[in-house]
């Protein structure tokens, strides 16, 4: 199958990041915190299917998936990681927070990943920055990244973490490659 631009992307895609991104963000969740299962947004369809289980014994440490309207250097969406107490459901949206950016690189390509908190969630209201969360939690979404690919013969290399500031900047480049990628020429 020939592989779809941005402009082709089924209409989820498309969805503004947000009225207040980078401060605030939409999240396309894919795969809900705890699951082994992978899912993903079908770009032609915008129907969420099943991409595989996981090779590994390892979870989701967060509600995963996409910051809609954005373009990654890896050739999909802004991948995001929502800190949460309890999984949402694969298509849910959430209004979060981004207080942080992990830096991986997968298959030669790079592959950040923003790291944030539901935006109104009273549980969270003091984290605002890397520096709020949980010294173990960065620890467990950093382990979970660097091995969830191991036993499929895939290498990552991990690149520590960013600060909020670097989340922002590299929304918002995401955000301008998208729509300088979906513009009308």
């Amino acid at each position: 199958m020939a592989k779809l631009e941005p402009a082709q992307w089924a209409a989820p895609f498309h969805m503004d990041p947000g009225a207040e991104a980078p401060r605030v963000v939409r999240v396309f969740v894919e795969v809900p915190m705890r699951s082994r299962n992978k899912y993903e947004l079908d770009k032609r369809t915008g129907i969420v299917a099943l991409d595989r289980h996981l090779y590994s014994s390892s979870h989701y440490p967060g509600d995963y998936g996409f910051i809609p309207g954005t373009y990654a250097d890896d050739g999909d969406s802004l991948d995001a990681v929502v800190m949460l107490h309890d999984p949402t459901f694969s298509g849910c949206l959430i209004d979060m927070r981004p207080v942080g950016v992990f830096r991986m690189e997968d298959v030669g390509k790079e592959d950040l990943k923003i790291l944030g908190v539901p935006n109104k969630d009273p549980l969270f209201e003091h984290v605002h920055d890397l520096g709020d969360v949980p010294k173990h939690y960065l620890r467990e979404v950093e382990h979970f990244f660097s091995t969830y690919k191991q036993l499929e013969g895939v290498t990552v290399a991990t690149n520590g973490w960013g600060h909020r500031a670097e989340a922002h900047a590299a929304i918002l480049a995401a955000v301008k490659d998208f729509e300088g990628r979906t513009t009308l020429r």
